[in-house]
């Protein structure tokens, strides 16, 4: 029997807010290739970041998967996370209790996450532990598709959500205007990502990498 179960995210945590704009549509070669094993293995279960979309829920909760629902960004640049200054005058971000709120699974595996580019507007301090912490709720075998943009100033870092469709584009939409914090290289996703057993990149043209990592 398929499990077709939309999951929330646990009580307490603050509810995500809905993208709003026209939607554009981005040709995506990471996606193309996981949808083909989204559509391949049923019953997967999987993280989606970023404003709600009633769209991601209902085209993977029609094809068998479980979805959770995260909002890093939103948690990270809403929520008050700053215990004081350290001595060289910068915040001290409380990064566990930030983790506690935004990704708790209580004890959950998870086989895709769609991180997007969650990663390029988290506050310094929380971008390592986001990635070590969906490694620990990773099954091996398990991927993350992540976009990084490659600038760090103009129109295209805009902050956007991404939305599924059943060709090889995604969907980009405004969202809140959060501020780009970095551009990642090559050489710094990868050693961020430096406990993962796999890296596929795939070439755009616009100003935005995308990686497949496997865990």
């Amino acid at each position: 029997m398929l499990r077709n179960l939309f999951e929330k995210k646990p009580e307490g945590q603050t509810a995500a807010q809905t993208a709003a704009g026209p939607r554009v549509p981005r040709h995506s070669g990471g996606w193309a290739a996981l949808r083909k094993r989204l559509q391949a293995e049923p019953g997967l279960r999987v993280i989606d970041t970023g404003a709600t979309s009633p769209k991601n829920i209902n085209y993977l909760t029609n094809l068998g998967h479980s979805i959770f629902l995260a909002d890093p960004v939103q948690d990270a640049l809403t929520c008050n996370w700053q215990n004081g200054l350290n001595e060289d005058g910068k915040p001290i971000w409380d990064v566990d209790a930030y983790l506690s709120q935004t990704l708790e699974f209580s004890g959950r595996m998870f086989d895709v996450v769609f991180l997007w580019t969650t990663l390029d507007y988290l506050p310094e301090p929380m971008v390592a532990p986001v990635v070590d912490r969906l490694f620990d709720a990773m099954n091996p075998g398990g991927q993350v598709l992540a976009f990084f943009h490659t600038r760090d100033k103009g129109e295209q870092t805009a902050y956007c959500r991404f939305h599924l469709t059943d060709t090889d584009d995604v969907e980009m939409q405004f969202a809140q205007q959060f501020p780009i914090q970095r551009a990642f290289t090559n050489r710094s996703i990868q050693s961020l990502f430096v406990r993962w057993s796999g890296f596929r990149q795939f070439l755009a043209k616009d100003s935005v990498s995308e990686v497949l990592i496997t865990r």
